[in-house]
């Protein structure tokens, strides 16, 4: 796998060989100047990917020269400039699903890359214009250059807790969703939503693309993404896909696939086969959570959550959408023996609405940390228990059932269904009161979750770090910005199965954090997602960075 080094020789050694482009009679003056000026800017931004040679690394990187794409839509080729492209294209022929982040580039600029790209290796098109930008832009995810350059800042680190040390490890290539290694953190792995897995160098703070999502994801079957990670015993990967079936399908259907890695290259897991396949009903809009995190029990079982296709229960009434709420293996984690040779789904808990994360204390107790409702009801943190409902779709948090409940489209639970409380927060921090908040703030997302064993110092030792992506709502759902942080949870048990939790701010704000990895000596890895660290601001997204929280003083 290349090094920092390699790539920035690299990147020296195609400036050098990146051509000028051939002059026409025409071309003189200010042409000539626009086109030396792309030139550069190419070089700065663009050669490493498609090559000084325009020819891209198919399948991966398209070609630039002589490209159908990039010729037949000048505004499009301009917004992917401004807001970046994500899935499946053809280019002469060739699919290519890779990422392309956002260039911070002024509209001056975009149009002398433009201009050079499209009138070099055998492209010809008539100038693009800084005007040209300017309107194209208006119509991308960052309408104004300011914009994109505000979306495009990290923002500053925050203060970390007394005997600790945080700093910036890598910064993303593209958007992360997980992070998985070894304990002893010497293999670090992540995943992208677009399915490709990274291998991280922590020295050398760079991120290695190690298996593309092309190797085992077919976008052609329809939209994916890919949400869950982890790391076994013997060095393997498995993965969770989440694809929409659209085709030959009595209705929009997820089609879910735990992919696991039966080899080793270089000591690095290599393409994933399909180990577990499923479906059930598509949700409708952005209520289809999917099957996310996934990993492995003191049991030697694999745990995996299973989110919500539903906002509450509803059953909607939209064309080519199953009429139901929630299918038999949605709001639950499964459980799934993985040397079975047909694996098969155990709903070990049910009545949970999106757990993205969870995990288990040094007692074997398994706790999620579960996202709630549109509706402003409490995020919840549940102590699993085999065989137990946890409410969704029919009661959240401790709020009383119906007729109170905000969703009068629910139906009233089946008779006799006993309903388990989550865990109360007693505070200070996450919304906690002296009487207790079931769990933590209404849209604060808690995402991924780690627990601290011995090697972690005190005061974090003997608790949870749960990540806290963030409010995607603004008022009157959320009034103010809740969550771009991470807690500390500390549970203490008040009978044989009650607990409640002391949760305090142990980083914050960070910008939407949505995972955590233990890797070792007190060390622990966060993934932020993105850049921005409020909702408030209305600014755009581009990828985000990888920290480190260490024991320590500087």
């Amino acid at each position: 796998m290349p090094s920092l080094q390699h790539s920035l020789q690299t990147a020296a050694l195609a400036l050098l060989l990146t051509p000028a482009p051939l002059l026409h009679a025409d071309e003189s003056g200010a042409r000539a100047e626009q086109l030396a000026r792309g030139a550069k800017i190419f070089s700065e931004k663009c050669v490493l990917c498609h090559q000084a040679t325009g020819q891209g690394a198919p399948p991966v990187y398209p070609p630039l020269a002589k490209s159908d794409w990039l010729l037949q839509d000048r505004r499009r080729t301009i917004k992917v400039l401004c807001e970046g492209l994500s899935g499946p294209i053809q280019v002469a022929g060739q699919a290519y699903n890779n990422m392309m982040p956002a260039q911070i580039l002024d509209d001056g600029q975009v149009a002398d890359v433009l201009t050079y790209v499209s009138n070099t290796w055998g492209n010809r098109l008539e100038a693009f214009t800084a005007r040209e930008a300017a309107t194209a832009r208006t119509d991308s995810r960052f309408p104004t250059y300011d914009l994109l350059v505000k979306s495009a800042a990290y923002q500053p680190l925050p203060r970390p807790p007394e005997g600790f040390t945080l700093r910036e490890v890598a910064q993303l290539p593209e958007f992360l969703t997980r992070l998985a290694g070894d304990p002893a953190g010497k293999a670090v792995y992540a995943l992208a939503q677009s399915g490709t897995i990274y291998s991280l160098d922590q020295q050398a703070g760079a991120l290695a693309p190690m298996i593309k999502s092309e190797e085992y994801l077919d976008p052609a079957r329809g939209d994916f993404v890919t949400l869950g990670l982890a790391l076994d015993k013997e060095g393997r990967l498995w993965i969770v896909s989440n694809q929409k079936l659209t085709r030959d399908v009595p209705y929009y259907t997820n089609e879910v696939i735990i992919w696991r890695t039966s080899q080793t290259t270089d000591g690095h897991p290599s393409k994933p086969e399909p180990w577990f396949k499923t479906t059930y009903p598509q949700g409708v809009g952005g209520m289809n959570h999917g099957v996310s995190h996934l990993a492995f029990g003191p049991d030697g079982f694999l745990y995996v959550s299973s989110g919500s296709r539903t906002d509450g229960g509803e059953q909607p009434d939209v064309e080519h959408f199953w009429k139901g709420g929630e299918s038999e293996i949605t709001a639950c984690v499964w459980r799934i023996d993985p040397r079975a040779e047909k694996p098969q789904i155990e709903v070990f808990a049910r009545g949970i609405r999106n757990a993205y994360g969870f995990a288990w204390d040094d007692r074997g107790h398994l706790f999620t940390f579960a996202n709630g409702p549109d509706y402003s009801a409490p995020e919840e943190v549940d102590f699993i228990r085999k065989g137990r409902h946890y409410g969704f779709p029919y009661q959240f948090a401790n709020w009383p059932v119906k007729p109170h409940f905000p969703y009068p489209h629910t139906p009233p639970p089946p008779p006799g269904l006993e309903f388990t409380w989550p865990v109360a927060n007693l505070g200070p921090a996450g919304g906690g009161t002296p009487e207790g908040l079931y769990t933590l703030d209404a849209h604060s997302s808690p995402a991924g979750s780690i627990w601290c064993g011995d090697d972690f110092p005190e005061p974090l030792r003997g608790g949870f770090l749960v990540t806290r992506f963030g409010n995607l709502l603004g008022p009157p759902a959320a009034p103010e910005d809740v969550g771009f942080d991470l807690l500390s949870i500390h549970m203490t048990k008040i009978d044989g199965e009650k607990f409640t939790a002391r949760v305090e701010t142990v980083l914050a704000p960070l910008a939407r954090p949505l995972d955590i990895l233990g890797i070792g000596k007190g060390r622990a890895l966060i993934l932020e997602y993105t850049r921005p660290a409020t909702f408030k601001d209305n600014i755009g997204w581009l990828p985000g960075r990888i920290l480190e929280l260490a024991p320590g003083t500087k």
